[in-house]
């Protein structure tokens, strides 16, 4: 087994790292006060052509693997960009790979080049106010009308929804009690009209400058050609995308934990405390040695589900104990890097607080902890399921 960096996926890292470069900490610290999509930071990349890393390159993409797609989001956030600048691009890393799965041929070449170009932008509209994770009880209704459906509903903590003119929308077209199984669902991508569809964005603790929201649709007229593959199985289709999205947030958080354990060690370093750095007690040393372990153990299993992933190979378990590990090392990382500051720690210009704050969302999104505990459980451990 080799687990060194091909010389091509070198190329990758050291290019993103170039392209990351004039967004340094003060810039992101600067994001983090006054809000504002980072366009400047999202157009860098599209000018680069990496918005399209992982799309297939007769629509104007790389045509790469999840594996260098889940370095250049790991790249992106060890920089200090975090998940502020992971977050800019997330979405076209895995939000449209239902398309590149089911879509015809046609609508992959009306939607993906604009997407990669960066003259695009989607949003996923899946999560509901009143459902959670319990997708298959959506409520957000599609009714077909000739060449159209009319969607009415509300959808929750959809990223970007303020900048999107695009949608990726999970809706029903079944009622719940004529269905079965995982039918009934059937997946859009479509235009963000914004006459039909109101966008409030919600207050949160950090990655200011990559929104969150509630988006309220209203009458939204969705034509038939803008849905993905056959009605009724939206479902189906999503899953597709769940594990990439898995591994490309467990490596985001594996770089911000990198990054808080960067800005520990140096000031450790620096610092003197009674005549000598702090760096030399081991009440210090041993925290963050502790935290370096985790991140490189997080980092192993996320190789092998990449990997495993882009072999066409089952990895729903090892997707999901990646992003579980990689998103509590990075916590525990970013805690003992304040630790590490100590009463400066709490001071936004030392920059730590800020990955703290964002250390909150691989843990909460898009799945929680507990679930993918009970995954583990019944999936690998044969236990019988508990919700």
């Amino acid at each position: 087994m080799n687990f060194s960096l091909t010389p091509e996926q070198e190329q990758i890292r050291d290019a993103i790292e170039k392209v990351c470069t004039p967004f340094d900490a003060d810039y992101w610290l600067r994001k983090d006060r006054e809000g504002g999509f980072p366009d400047d930071f999202h157009h860098a990349l599209a000018e680069s052509g990496w918005l399209g890393i992982a799309m297939p390159e007769e629509h104007g993409g790389a045509g790469l693997g999840i594996s260098e797609a889940a370095l250049m989001m790991h790249t992106i956030a060890a920089t200090g960009a975090g998940l502020s600048g992971a977050s800019a691009v997330h979405m076209n890393i895995f939000g449209l790979h239902p398309v590149v799965v089911f879509g015809t041929d046609e609508q992959k070449r009306r939607w993906l080049p604009p997407l990669i170009q960066g003259r695009d932008r989607a949003c996923f509209g899946v999560t509901e106010p009143n459902t959670g994770l319990n997708t298959l009880k959506l409520k957000t209704r599609a009714v077909r009308e000739g060449d159209h459906y009319v969607v009415h509903g509300q959808k929750v903590w959809i990223s970007t929804a303020q900048v999107a003119n695009k949608i990726l929308l999970l809706a029903r077209t079944t009622p719940i009690e004529d269905c079965k199984g995982t039918e009934g669902l059937s997946l859009f991508y479509t235009d963000l009209d914004r006459s039909k569809v109101e966008v409030r964005e919600i207050e949160k603790l950090g990655r200011k400058c990559v929104d969150s929201n509630q988006v309220f649709i209203d009458g939204l007229r969705i034509p038939v050609e803008d849905r993905v593959g056959e009605e009724g199985k939206g479902f189906s289709y999503i899953l597709h995308g769940l594990n990439p999205e898995r591994i490309l947030i467990a490596s985001e958080a594996i770089g911000l934990g990198r990054a808080a354990l960067k800005r520990a060690a140096g000031y450790a370093n620096e610092r003197e405390v009674f005549g000598r750095p702090i760096g030399m007690n081991q009440g210090i040393q041993h925290p963050l040695a502790k935290s370096w372990m985790e991140l490189e153990a997080a980092h192993l299993m996320v190789q092998k589900a990449a990997w495993l992933y882009d072999q066409h190979l089952p990895c729903g378990a090892e997707a999901n104990s990646a992003k579980y590990l990689a998103a509590e090392a990075c916590y525990a990382a970013c805690e003992n890097a304040i630790f590490t500051h100590g009463g400066m720690g709490y001071a936004k210009e030392y920059h730590v607080e800020r990955y703290l704050r964002e250390a909150w969302i691989p843990r909460l999104a898009p799945v929680s902890p507990q679930l993918i505990l009970c995954f583990i459980a019944e999936k690998v451990l044969g236990l019988p399921k508990s919700y």
